[in-house]
């Protein structure tokens, strides 16, 4: 595998640096305020055509390979700017099961930042299995009545839409009776209560409550019952480190810690160090695999349980280097207790890859 930029790619990359220095100390980078200022952020790297590279230019984006958004993850870390916004699984959920009525409506404003998403999947009786979720979709007329709880909704307090699965069909095994569905966020019947976590930040997450909510049934993705499939999707997408930048992010918290070392740096950060740089070869890997189209599949349940393990060893190194004495990295190490939860616990990880990779309990 060659890591080197090609002469288009030095470019781009050199373009994209010298943008970031012109944003520097524009846009907040932890904390409540950077969830608040995220839209704009969005909405600065599309302009600046930053945003959307890989994704096709006839709903906006750029059709680039997907080295680039991996450029742009790398730069962004290391020039301590925002992280770019996770939005690239639920434009690969729409594309690959939305109608084309659907996607050229919808894509354009998901990719260019004028129109905010969430994602109503979890929910608080479903735990990890996710095919267990209670609410409900009924028909009436040509809309739908949407009934229940998510929890766990990034962005759901500035969200104009949110991507909702729920059951529509009682009387057939579970994961065949989901459908999904485009559902707008500021009509009647919605509640939206923020969740504050243990690093103090409100603007992440919250619970949405649906009673008696309106869909068109033109909103639907897909045909009744396939929103099993499109959740698929999209959590095999979410889970590859490749395409979310956490590799970038990992390194640069690394070196930080170091950079505060005085003296012999401790265990965790020797450690945590071989660990990100693990990660950043598997993810290069991973690129260059994905460039010769090999699909992954249940593969990404490796790749998540990879970036928790690592994610969670920067968190222990920042908790043995500075302890709790500077606030915004002590906060990377709460966070990082997520990391196994949070888009599918470890152990759900572990039972796909022994079931569907490994073949056991067949």
């Amino acid at each position: 595998m060659d890591f080197r930029d090609s002469p288009e790619e030095a470019q781009f990359r050199a373009k994209l640096r010298t943008w970031l220095l012109e944003q520097k100390g524009m846009f907040p980078t932890s904390g409540d305020e950077y969830w608040a200022a995220q839209g704009r952020w969005h909405q600065a790297l599309f302009a600046a055509g930053f945003f959307g590279t890989t994704w096709p230019a006839a709903y906006g984006g750029r059709d680039l390979p997907a080295v680039y958004d991996v450029i742009v993850d790398e730069e962004i870390a290391k020039a301590g700017a925002p992280a770019r916004p996770s939005l690239g699984y639920l434009v690969v959920g729409l594309s690959h099961h939305g109608s084309e009525q659907l996607r050229q409506r919808f894509l354009p404003g998901m990719i260019d930042g004028s129109e905010r998403w969430c994602q109503g999947f979890s929910e608080p009786g479903a735990g990890s299995d996710l095919a267990s979720l209670t609410t409900t979709a009924v028909a009436d007329g040509d809309e739908y009545v949407i009934h229940g709880h998510k929890i766990w909704t990034s962005y759901s307090d500035v969200a104009d839409w949110c991507l909702v699965l729920a059951r529509t069909d009682r009387d057939v095994p579970k994961h065949k009776g989901i459908s999904a569905f485009i559902v707008p966020m500021h009509e009647e019947g919605i509640v939206q209560r923020p969740l504050k976590m243990i690093s103090g930040v409100t603007k992440e997450f919250g619970q949405v409550e649906f009673d008696g909510a309106r869909v068109s049934a033109d909103n639907m993705v897909g045909a009744p019952g396939d929103g099993w499939k499109l959740a698929m999707t999209v959590v095999s997408h979410e889970r590859e480190p490749s395409t979310l930048g956490f590799s970038a992010r990992y390194g640069k918290l690394v070196r930080q810690l170091a950079g505060r070392v005085d003296g012999t740096p401790p265990d965790e950060l020797s450690w945590a160090w071989v660990q990100t740089e693990m990660l950043r070869l598997h993810v290069r890997r991973r690129l260059s695999e994905q460039l010769d189209g090999i699909v992954h599949g249940p593969d990404g349940s490796l790749d998540k349980l990879l970036m928790t393990w690592v994610e969670q060893s920067v968190g222990h190194a920042t908790l043995a280097t500075l302890g709790t004495s500077d606030e915004e990295l002590f906060g990377a190490y709460l966070y990082s207790r997520a990391q196994s939860v949070m888009g599918g616990t470890s152990q759900i990880q572990k039972n796909i890859i022994a079931q569907r990779i490994l073949g056991l309990g067949a």
